[in-house]
């Protein structure tokens, strides 16, 4: 397995960040939907609702946020924050037991209960997953914590070690946005004049890309 650093360990937060911005409704057909343009960036400038933002690779962009767009600031968090009961997103990795390892944990607000659940294949490194799922049970052992979570069609085992990064989401909004954060946005939308379109931001410096 690849070894995971703090830099990866970042990565995955976003990952998860990725994973709070799925929506369980209705979609455009592919023919009808517009590409979706992930987001990794340090914002640039900030006038009303338009980001200028810087991406990884230097490139600048603008992001038009609407006026009820959901802003979430990312906070650390810790593994005694998750309790049976809780929705959370999880990234990763299979083990040969047929666990899931996690590398890094987003815990929901109950407001984004049910947001994109279920267990998919993710693109943090290969073969990682990402599952959204409601916590069943926690059990502790010597050898470190591990939930149970379900969804709807299925359920898996999570151990989570010490390496794990516990995050969650503190409510914000568009005036918590200033130059020098790092923002991801899962799922911009691309806009004819060039710009994107968000339909979410999340915030920080805990988890988020540095």
């Amino acid at each position: 397995m690849r070894k995971i650093t703090r830099r990866t360990l970042g990565a995955s937060v976003l990952a998860l960040l990725g994973a709070a911005a799925l929506v369980a409704a209705p979609q455009p057909s592919p023919a009808q939907q517009p590409k979706a343009v992930r987001v990794r960036a340090t914002i640039d400038s900030v006038n009303g609702q338009t980001l200028a933002v810087k991406a990884r690779d230097g490139a600048m962009m603008k992001i038009e946020l609407a006026a009820n767009t959901p802003v979430n600031r990312v906070v650390k968090a810790s593994l005694s924050d998750i309790k049976a009961g809780d929705y959370i997103a999880v990234t990763a990795m299979p083990q040969p037991d047929g666990s899931q390892q996690a590398v890094a944990i987003l815990i929901f607000p109950e407001a984004l209960r049910g947001r994109g659940e279920g267990h998919r294949p993710w693109d943090l490194q290969p073969n990682s997953t990402m599952t959204n799922a409601t916590v069943a049970s926690e059990v502790k052992s010597v050898a470190g914590t591990t939930l149970n979570v379900t969804y709807k069609g299925g359920q898996q085992k999570v151990v989570v070690p010490p390496s794990a990064e516990i995050v969650a989401y503190k409510k914000a909004s568009i005036a918590d946005l200033k130059p020098g954060q790092k923002i991801f946005i899962p799922a911009a939308k691309k806009l004819p004049d060039g710009s994107l379109e968000a339909p979410n931001v999340a915030f920080g410096h805990y988890g988020v890309w540095r």
